[in-house]
This record gives C-alpha cells, structure tokens and sequence, in this order.
C-alpha cells in the first residue's frame, strides 16, 4: 500500500517509524516530514493546507491512504475535500471530517456535544465581546484559579489560567479583543479541576473503536511544573494511577458516550480521538478533546503497540476495527523532549545537532529538525523526543536520559524530572 503521511513533528516521526516495520506498507511519503522521517520513508514538499495539491500529488503517486496528523488540516476540512472529489473517493483516509474535528476545533462545540451527552466535565460558559460583561460576573462565581480557553485553534497557546480575578478579567478582554485572532472571537470559562491529568487515546472506524495506551505529559518548561505552558516536555506511557476501576469509569462515562454521540449525530468519524482527562478522586472528566494523537505522547504510546499500524488503519477504514485485538506491550515508555533555547517564547534555528549515532537503547524521533548540507540541525522550538523501554519508569526514564545526554547541539535544554512525580505511585 502507497500511504502519505501529514506533518512535521515527533507525532509523524512515531507514526511513520511504526508503519515503516509493517510488510503491508510498500512505499510511505511524509509531507513535509523532517530530518528524523527520511529514515522511514520519502519526504515530499507540500503545503498541507493546500488540499489540491495534496490531491494531485495523491494521484499522480498512486496513493491508496491518506492519515492526517495535525489538527489544523483536519479542522479545515481536508477529509471532506477529498470525499467530495470524484478523483479521490478512493482514497482510504485517516482522520475526521471537518464536523468531527470540531472537537478539538471549538471548545464551544466540544463543551456542548459533552452536556448533551452527559460526559463529565468541568463547569463552563462561552462569552464573545457582546457579553464581556457577563463574563465579568462568570468569574466572580468561581473560586482561583480561573480557566480561559480560546474557542479555536491557537497553536497550543489558547489556554491560560490565571490566580487573581483582576488579571483573569483583563486576559478575558484581551482574548475577546483578539489576542488569539480568530480563535479567542469566543472564550470559554471553566471551573478548574483539582487533579492529577492523563491523556486518554481512541482509534475509531466511526461504529467501534478500540483503546490505546494512555499517558501522562508535561507541560510546563521547568522542573516541577514551574513556568510557561509547551507543547508538551516529556511523556510516560502507562500511567500508573489509571488503574482497571479507573480505566473502566473513563470507558463507560466518557469513551462509549462520546462514540454514541458522535453515531447519534451522524458525524462519521475515522481516525484517533484524543481525551484529555482530569482524575478528580478518582473520577475522570474530560479537560478537552483533540482529533489526533497528542504529542508527546505518540512518543510513548505509539511504541508500546505491537499490533502492525497499518493494518489497523486498513480495518479502520473499511469499518472492520473491531475484528482487531489491540496487543499493548506491558513495559514503561518514557520520552524526554529536548528543546531549542528561548522555548517555548523567541528561539533560533539552524543549530547543527551532533550525537544522533552515538544514542543507545532508546529512539530519538525528531520533533523539529530538518537536514541542511547533509547535516541535521533544529527546525523548531521541540526538537527531540527520546523515547525508550524500561522494566518501570526509573529504568525508562534513566535510559531516555543517558540518550539526552549523548545527543547536542547550541542550547538544548530539556526538564530533568520527567516521570519523578510517578515512581512512587503504585
């Protein structure tokens, strides 16, 4: 099978290095991929944002697959380009129509979609710049700190929580103004969660669907959850709290609603689902919903399945998922993201990376790289993820760490306690 992979992070690297082991897979082009998916497969140079020339390129390379792996495509709808072009009906596609993407594209839409169907989740309204007022007052019925995510996309920025009401009324005006441009034309307060957080994965062929392995990421740039949000800074995959009761409230009160819902509204849906979950005492509630793999996490989980991905992806897309058993290796993942200085606010790129042949008993996926005169350098603010397999988290987490170590280049930086918090949890 000819597959075309989108995107450029460590999520695609993950996804294409898996797909690359499968004897299903004949030849897979990453679009516009970066230094690390050249080992796995051809890298094109397209503008996926562009559908049409994402089309023609699928014809004119006999394409048979198409998986999607950001968000933005998804949200603007590329699925349902190609189902609307009789030249590329054929085209098996991993990924959600546009209606679907929804629930990451609107925290409106995905609040929403979650009351009808009564998953758990925290309180919340929606506010635009005619009801700044009454947004006001929604604050002063909440106690700090006080949550305020941007309705859209905002490349992973949208979110702030903030301790004192004042400063938490200004960034409401300051989003409802613009700050976000589009994205923050409606705000969506929420009640915040006390909680420790996971993430929760889902392959869907839109009638069944079956459970990945989950995760916990990390999200602040500085040890011990000090500083500004990332994209994520780390990863470990199983998460040691979600234990079977745990795992089985998440499927019959979040899981199973959300595939009902999406059935009962008829929104086909075929591709992964992204739970981001807060554990309130034991309770899952649902933070935000992604139509992707999350990243890092694609770092640890992705490797903990031993089932051929493509072969999953092709009983997806023939509505056939559920005559697939999901085999999940029993063993800790961790990753540990290495970033460019400055991250996750001004940084430089360009800087020449030494040491990928030296790393040992683990796997770097590259996040933002690219190869320039042969050499590979960083292209982004992330870098690389070292993932490796451990017996429990401090064999992981100490074998990602002596691969950090080998692996340099002009101001890396990476967190130090990865992990740390969840080695003393049974």
């Amino acid at each position: 099978m000819n597959i075309l992979l989108l995107g450029s992070g460590g999520r695609e690297h993950t996804l294409a290095w898996k797909m690359n082991q499968s004897n299903l897979l004949k030849k897979l082009f990453i679009a516009p991929g970066n230094a690390g998916t050249l080992q796995a497969g051809t890298n094109v140079s397209l503008d996926i944002l562009n559908f049409e020339s994402v089309g023609i390129f699928c014809i004119e390379n006999n394409i048979e697959m198409l998986i999607v792996g950001p968000e933005e495509p998804l949200v603007k709808g590329i699925c349902d380009y190609f189902q609307s072009e009789e030249r590329l009906k054929h085209i098996a596609l991993i990924g959600p129509t546009k209606t679907g993407a929804q629930l990451e594209g609107s925290k409106d839409f995905s609040k929403q979609f979650m009351e009808r169907y009564n998953i758990p989740t925290a309180r919340y309204k929606s506010f635009t710049r005619d009801t700044v007022a009454d947004g006001f007052q929604f604050l002063k019925s909440l106690q700090a700190p006080y949550v305020l995510k941007a309705d859209g996309l905002a490349a992973g920025k949208g979110v702030i929580i903030l301790e004192n009401i004042t400063e938490a009324q200004i960034a409401l005006a300051d989003m409802l103004e613009g700050k976000f441009g589009d994205a923050s034309k409606t705000v969506v307060i929420e009640e915040y969660l006390h909680g420790i957080e996971m993430s929760a994965f889902v392959v869907t062929d839109g009638k069944s669907y079956k459970i990945l392995p989950e995760a916990k990421d990390y999200k602040r740039i500085g040890d011990s959850d000090k500083g500004l949000n990332t994209g994520g800074m780390g990863a470990v995959s199983p998460v040691l709290f979600a234990n079977d009761e745990f795992m089985k409230k998440l499927e019959d009160r979040v899981i199973r609603p959300t595939i009902k819902g999406l059935l009962n509204e008829s929104i086909h849906y075929c591709g992964f689902i992204f739970f981001g979950i807060m554990n309130v005492k034991g309770d899952p509630y649902v933070i935000e919903y992604n139509a992707r793999m999350g990243d890092p996490e694609t770092e640890v989980a992705v490797p903990r399945i031993k089932n051929d991905l493509v072969e999953i992806f092709i009983a997806m897309a023939k509505g056939n998922l559920e005559k697939i058993n999901i085999d999940i290796d029993k063993r800790t993942v961790t990753t540990v993201m290495m970033v460019s200085e400055g991250y996750p606010e001004a940084y430089e790129k360009g800087k020449e990376i030494s040491g990928l042949e030296c790393v040992e008993n683990c796997i770097p996926f590259h996040a933002g790289t690219k190869l320039e005169d042969e050499k590979i350098v960083t292209n982004g603010g992330r870098v690389i993820a070292v993932s490796a397999f451990g017996k429990n988290i401090q064999e992981a987490r100490n074998l990602s760490y002596q691969g950090v170590a080998v692996i340099n280049y002009e101001g890396k930086y990476f967190r130090k306690d990865i992990g740390s918090d969840l080695m003393n949890l049974k």
